[in-house]
């Protein structure tokens, strides 16, 4: 597997500073060699990158983009937790797509976060994934994503 830092700097990416819970939870649990990341929003340095429903407001691509960073905050929280280092593994993302109405594109749009993830991690970045249309998300949000990850014992 290559070395999830020196991919981040290839790919121009740092890992932020981790975004903080906006309600009762932690952004990352450790059970036995699995960690669970909560749904991360596309937050940079304190704010919220768009608002706004994937097919209306926001672009698939805008989207997309927004996906990938959602993974970058999701690779903070591991990093914090258990060191990126450690990672054997991309088990499961689960992406959510606020779509306006007939809006069908959401694998597409969470691409952003697999490629994203495939791109640090390699083959071990190779993951079973769900994209699901919603409603609404926290604060308007137009994606959340939320990651599973095998780490060495």
């Amino acid at each position: 597997m290559p070395d999830p830092y020196a991919r981040l700097a290839e790919l121009g990416l740092e890992l932020p500073e981790i975004v903080p819970p906006l309600a009762a939870y932690v952004p990352a649990v450790q059970s036995g060699p699995i960690v669970y990341v909560s749904g991360q929003l596309p937050i940079h340095q304190g704010q919220l990158l768009g608002v706004g429903k994937v097919g209306a407001e926001v672009t698939p691509e805008q989207a997309k983009e927004l996906a990938a960073r959602c993974a970058l905050n999701a690779l903070a929280a591991v990093d914090n937790l258990v060191g990126l280092e450690n990672v054997v593994k991309i088990v499961k993302v689960t992406g959510f797509v606020a779509s306006a109405p007939g809006f069908t594109g959401q694998p597409a749009v969470v691409n952003g976060a697999s490629e994203l993830l495939g791109s640090v991690f390699g083959e071990a970045g190779r993951h079973a994934r769900s994209a699901v249309g919603v409603a609404e998300l926290p604060l308007g949000a137009p994606v959340e994503v939320e990651v599973i990850v095998e780490v060495a014992a």
